[in-house]
């Protein structure tokens, strides 16, 4: 069935189909994203109006809206067509004033005829000690009240739809709404308590008050859980598409793990141990691996993928290890290499710079399987790079890739398995919507040996006892990085910022001591500084936020980040993690500007009361909300019209769990409500969903 049910043709038409939509209307629609009548539906009010009768408007504090039955009393005209025209009216309690500006004389005295009662609605203010309404919503006869809505829904409006058109077109789409048969797993509905669908629209479009507006609301819960639930069969089935994909069995012999691991310093966490059995297990099984790898700063991800990449290698076939920039694949080789070489284990590294006859050797090693792990950025993926025998394909930092780029990744192996690592914890309603096809490991302990890290906030004015505090920890042997604010969105201001703070610290500790790293630098010049702190030949190293993700450096103890408010929860967890990797008790140091904004002041707290990445994430999600958090518009997360990540987020693992019971229990969705669904994928639009079941 790949095409539109027809039951669902009238949510599809045209919008010109509706009553008083011509085609400009319908271009101002678009840029609300509503297309079809379908997404009016969608489009619920984010707010309402409270227009309950009152007897009088000192019953509202100026700012609110008073409905109310007046006596106009008289009529005061401007003296100029300019100035406001007052017409004196008085309630039960009180004579106050409706004021009109550019008014027709003609229309108010028709309208509000001296002597006469009617009753308006509008927004009360305190002007000149006196109370008015300017410009009242609603004027009419006693008899026509019920024109008024005690809460009158809010919507998203836009130049050319104002809210009486909106009301009326999508009281029009209402009277549309075909019964269609049932998709919720009906114990479920009922625990919830959820009407039917198309109540529940209803509802939604006619709150009674302020409750029925909030995602708590039965309606809304109800209307989040359809569209969340056609996300997760959508990713569920791409899943079940991939796994059904012949996959090959990469059988461990666990020869060169054992090689690594007798190398290695230190025993690895229950958390490590976990993810390597999980992903040994689904290479052996014969299905593709889809599996997402999520690690907290420092929680040890290098040994997991190297794991990964020796099952592919033992297997007798190759790995590959793709990053995002350049910069970030010479760290995995540098991680990897001395734990490839314990193993006897070739690893090489592809990126842009490779040209001529060196790039052409690399590929002929690659093509005999005389390389047997690549690290590269995305050029691993250019077509002249063919491999003998590849795996496994490890994605790193895999926010800028969607699940059709996963799916095409896995194409350059003839069924290459695929496990995605992300240093970000994603809070779980978030990695489900970005993650949903994939099976997830999770690795939420610290390596043996690593130290914790003490967070202390200290306002700016006492720079100059840090700076004191730094100088006696470095006379002891202690390294610093010492990170600058973020200057606007301006490049130039960020960098000019770290090198006055350069200046004032080589100053204060001596030439030689402190270097400086920003994004502006030659990559050959940052390798210099970067090295030159590495080997303990600086003390201090200044920099812009480029060693968000960068080298290890197990000496540096402290940790201090200038004007910590400007930065995200996400960035400052990422920039205390490059601390706290040796033995030495570790410091991070957050210098801020009081005063600080309520969500400024929430994040500085939250860093120094956890170190807990999971726990900092969700923090983050309730603070910015999920749009802000992960920048939906580049980070592949879909865009919900109804469902609220921040506040409906339980109903993401509901929806997941479903959809892949049901697709288990009936894998072509043939069953009655397997049928129902269909219809929902199709009112969703998650065309991508109904072609994999049709190929399926």
């Amino acid at each position: 069935m790949s095409v539109r049910p027809e039951i669902l043709f009238p949510l599809f038409s045209d919008l010109e189909s509706l009553g008083g939509v011509g085609a400009k209307t319908a271009k101002a629609f678009s840029t609300l994203q509503i297309e079809a009548p379908r997404d009016l539906l969608m489009s619920l009010p984010y707010g309402g109006v409270d227009r309950k009768f009152r007897a009088s408007v000192t019953e509202v504090t100026p700012g609110n809206v008073a409905t109310v039955e007046v006596e106009i009393l008289a009529h005061r005209p401007g003296r100029t067509r300019q100035a406001p025209y007052r017409v004196d009216v008085k309630d039960t309690l009180t004579v106050f004033s409706l004021v009109f500006f550019h008014a027709n004389r003609d229309w108010l005295s028709k309208q509000l005829p001296v002597g006469e009662t009617r009753v308006v609605s509008g927004k009360v203010e305190a002007f000149d000690g006196h109370l008015q309404i300017a410009h009242p919503d609603f004027i009419v006869k006693p008899s026509e009240v019920g024109q008024i809505p005690d809460f009158e829904p809010v919507y998203h409006l836009t130049s050319g739809v104002t809210s009486k058109l909106m009301l009326r077109v999508i009281g029009e789409v209402l009277t549309r709404v075909p019964a269609l048969k049932e998709w919720i797993d009906p114990p479920l509905k009922s625990k919830e308590h959820w009407p039917d669908w198309g109540e529940a629209l209803r509802m939604a479009h006619a709150p009674d008050g302020p409750d029925d507006v909030s995602p708590m609301s039965s309606a809304r819960r109800r209307l989040a859980y359809d569209e969340l639930f056609a996300h997760q069969l959508t990713l569920a089935l791409a899943r079940s598409q991939m796994r059904r994909g012949k996959g090959q069995v990469s059988l461990a012999t666990g020869e060169l793990q054992e090689k690594v691991l007798e190398a290695l310093p230190y025993t690895p966490t229950n958390a490590q141990r976990q993810a390597v059995e999980e992903i040994t297990e689904d290479m052996a099984s014969g299905k593709r691996m889809n599996r997402l790898l999520q690690g907290d700063v420092g929680a040890g991800k290098t040994l997991v993928a190297l794991m990964a990449l020796l099952v592919a290698v033992e297997a007798g076939g190759q790995g590959v290890m793709m990053a995002p920039t350049e910069i970030l694949a010479r760290q995995h080789l540098e991680g990897l290499r001395p734990m490839a070489e314990a193993a006897g284990v070739v690893i090489e590294i592809l990126t842009g710079r490779d040209k001529g006859a060196e790039r052409k050797a690399k590929l002929a090693a690659l093509a005999n399987c005389d390389i047997h792990i690549l690290v590269g950025t995305h050029a691993v993926f250019q077509e002249d790079v063919e491999f003998y025998d590849l795996r496994l394909a490890i994605v790193d930092e895999q926010h800028r890739f969607g699940v059709a780029q996963r799916m095409k990744l896995g194409d350059k192996g003839q069924a290459a398995d695929v496990l995605v690592m992300t240093a970000t914890p994603i809070p779980r309603s978030l990695a489900l919507a970005q993650y949903g096809d994939m099976d997830v490991s999770i690795l939420n302990e610290k390596p043996p040996g690593r130290q914790p890290i003490k967070t202390v906030l200290i306002p700016s004015p006492r720079l100059d006892e840090v700076v004191e505090r730094l100088r006696s920890a470095i006379s002891s042997g202690a390294q610093a990085y010492w990170v600058c604010p973020l200057v606007d969105e301006s490049e130039v201001m960020n960098l000019t910022a770290a090198e006055e703070r350069f200046k004032h610290l080589r100053a204060a500790l001596g030439e030689g001591a402190v270097g400086l790293v920003h994004g502006q630098m030659q990559p050959a010049d940052k390798d210099t500084a970067m090295r030159a702190f590495q080997q303990n030949e600086t003390k201090v190293l200044v920099a812009t936020t480029v060693i968000e993700v960068g080298v290890d450096v197990p000496n540096a103890s402290i940790m201090v980040i200038e004007g910590a408010e400007h930065f995200g929860l996400a960035q400052l967890h990422q920039l205390r993690g490059r601390v706290g990797r040796g033995q030495a008790a570790s410091t991070c140091l957050m210098l801020y500007n009081a005063p600080l904004t309520s969500g400024g002041e929430k994040r500085l707290a939250t860093m120094r009361d956890t170190e807990d990445g999971f726990a900092i994430a969700e923090a983050d999600l309730e603070i910015r909300g999920a749009g802000d958090m992960i920048g939906t518009a580049q980070s592949g997360l879909p865009q919900f019209m109804v469902a609220d990540l921040e506040h409906q987020s339980g109903l993401m693992a509901v929806a997941q769990k479903d959809a892949r019971l049901l697709l288990s229990q009936d894998p072509r969705l043939e069953s009655e409500r397997g049928r129902a669904a269909r219809v929902l994928l199709w009112l969703m639009r998650q065309d991508q969903a109904i072609r994999l079941i049709s190929v399926g």
